[in-house]
């Protein structure tokens, strides 16, 4: 990276350009800096909504503290040995981690499931989940303890009897149909109100436009889950008189 880390003034031209709606490749050019450098700044600091230069400042200054704390417990992650950048696998799943926060879950339970996500096995067990976040185990009950429970992440037992937890296709279409119930139940207690209130009230007018319109997004929600695990799961017929053609990975159409 240019220059080494980012300096508290660099954070201000940052905050100035995400504030003034420029591109992070025009503030990277500004401040000739990667692109990528600029983005995970943002990302890891709060997203560009809610990016300040001085809170960003304390927290990459409080995240090096403890990382040099760590450092010398025995405990610590294993190193990578995949050949991957360990570095910049650790500032993507900081990325990841945010954008999931972005979308509701506390910080805790998007670190587990930034884990679970860009492990290759796609699973891991509790207690690597203690080792890999460096937290305790009642952090990662409770953390996936709410994501089974909003259907973004299933438990298996092992050959081992060992818990598993596990995110894969099932993981999302699984969490995509919760999803929709729950807009039909939305729809329906909204209905309620309907009839509560009189039909011809303004607050029953609103009403029943919140129950139409959850209605059509978790009909269309149910329905684009059942189209994508149909399609993607389904391999494509071999062509007539000839040998089958290798199937893409991940199951998708041949030429997609």
């Amino acid at each position: 990276m240019p220059g080494g880390r980012l300096t508290q003034q660099e954070r201000q031209q940052i905050a100035l350009g995400v504030a003034d709606g420029l591109a992070y490749a025009e503030i990277a050019r500004r401040l000739d800096r990667p692109t990528s450098t600029v983005t995970r700044e943002v990302m890891r600091n709060g997203g560009p909504t809610a990016y300040r230069a001085d809170l960003a400042h304390r927290a990459t200054e409080h995240r090096t503290h403890r990382r040099r704390q760590a450092a010398p417990r025995g405990s610590a992650a294993p190193a990578q040995t995949d050949g991957r950048d360990a570095e910049a696998v650790r500032e993507y799943e900081e990325v990841f981690t945010t954008l999931l926060m972005g979308s509701g879950l506390p910080r805790m339970t998007a670190r587990v499931l930034a884990s679970l996500y860009t492990t290759d096995a796609g699973s891991l067990t509790a207690s690597e989940l203690v080792q890999r976040l460096q937290v305790s185990p009642a952090s990662i009950s409770k953390a996936t303890t709410l994501l089974e429970s909003q259907g973004l992440i299933r438990r298996e037992r092992d050959e081992r009897r060992r818990e598993r937890y596990i995110v894969d296709s099932d993981v999302w279409y699984d969490g995509m149909i919760a999803a929709a119930r729950g807009h039909s139940r939305l729809a329906e207690t909204a209905r309620q109100g309907v009839t509560i209130l009189g039909p011809d009230s303004p607050a029953a007018v609103r009403l029943e436009g919140i129950a139409r319109f959850v209605d059509f997004v978790g009909e269309s929600m149910a329905r684009a889950a059942e189209q994508a695990r149909e399609i993607l799961s389904t391999k494509p017929a071999p062509p007539s008189g000839g040998a089958a053609e290798p199937v893409p990975d991940r199951g998708q159409p041949a030429g997609s």
